[in-house]
This record gives C-alpha cells, structure tokens and sequence, in this order.
C-alpha cells in the first residue's frame, strides 16, 4: 500500500511578518555584516530552524525584508506612455525615501566583495524588477512606433533610475514633481516628434 502523506503545518503569515519586520529593525540599527540570524530569531520570538524554513541563508532573508519596502506597484498601462513612465518613478521614489531606504541600499552595496550572493539576490528580487516595468513600458511604446528607431531602451531605463540615486546623493532630497520632469526630458530624445508645418 502507498504511504500516505501528511501534509506540514501551513505557514502563519503573522510569523513571516514578524521575522521580517525583525530583520529590517536590525539591518537598519547593525548592517549587513553585525545583523545575525540569532538576533533576528530573538527579536521575533521564534526559533532559528523557523527561519532557515524560509529563508535557507542570511542573505536570502535579508533580501526578502528589504523587498518589503517596496510599495504596491502600479498599473503602469493606461495607453500613455509618459504617464506609466511617471507612475512606476514616483512608486519608485516614495520606496526609496522611506526611512532608511537609501542607506539599505548602501549596506548591500558594502557587501558586494564578501557576500557576492546578497547582492544577487538583491538585484534579482527588486532591482531587476522594476527594471523590467520601465522596459516594457517602453516596448509598447516602440510596438506602438511612438519611439525613433535609434532609441536605445537600456540606455533610457538606465537614465531614469540613475537620475533619482543622483539626485538624491546630491541634496538629500527629491522635488515632487521630478519623475515627471525627467521623463519629459527623456521623451524629447527618444519619441518621435510630430512634424513641424513650415510656416
């Protein structure tokens, strides 16, 4: 006869919740290299084996808690090319100027050379991602034959994310209404432009 099998405990979202809050609460306070799966399971109230459950390494846990920053992502199609450009930027800029949002980003930066797999993690959980919304976005606008055929996708998506850590590392600070005023810059250069009737 077959063995039957029982299937595990599901796991209590609360619990996930309180181990990542936990993990943020320490990567912020210690970094990277002085936050320990120890104290994560301490601050949670749970036992290490709960988290390596779910998070098999440290750099996978803490990847997992810094995700959570990141906001509800929008639409990002309502027809206007412009408009979803603007809408996934301002996302983006209210993600990253949550407390400690930047300097997250420079704790796993610091641990590129020793820990080459947090920042892999890192890059495939949240900045491949909305990499990847700004392109399709701008793929539609190509399939739609709204950009000039020199127009050089990565260049643009590249461009548009720097600009905001720029900024940022310039002042400290990002004016309201400056996705818009970037992308408005950008389309100038990439979108075909209507033609002017001579007078």
């Amino acid at each position: 006869m077959p063995v039957k099998t029982v299937p595990g405990r599901p796991r209590d979202p609360a619990t996930e919740r309180r181990i990542l809050d936990a993990a943020l609460r320490l990567l912020r306070a210690d970094g990277y290299n002085r936050m320990s799966v120890d104290a994560v399971a301490l601050e949670a109230g749970v036992s290490k084996p709960t988290i390596y459950r779910r998070w098999p390494s440290k750099a996978d846990l803490a990847t997992a808690a810094i995700r959570t920053l990141q906001l509800l992502e929008p639409p990002a199609n309502t027809g206007s090319t412009p408009t979803d450009l603007v809408q996934i930027l301002e996302n983006f800029c209210r993600s990253l100027l949550r407390p400690n949002g930047m300097s997250l980003l420079g704790t796993v930066l610091a641990e590129e050379q020793h820990t080459p797999e947090l920042i892999q993690l890192f890059r495939e959980r949240i900045v491949t991602p909305r990499r990847a919304m700004l392109r399709d976005v701008l793929l539609r606008a190509k399939a739609r034959g709204e950009l000039t055929p020199q127009a050089d996708l990565d260049c643009a998506v590249n461009l548009l994310v720097g600009a905001f850590y720029a900024r940022y590392l310039a002042e400290a600070k990002i004016p309201p209404a400056f996705a818009r005023h970037l992308v408005d810059i950008l389309w100038r250069g990439i979108a075909v432009q209507p033609e002017r009737k001579p007078y």
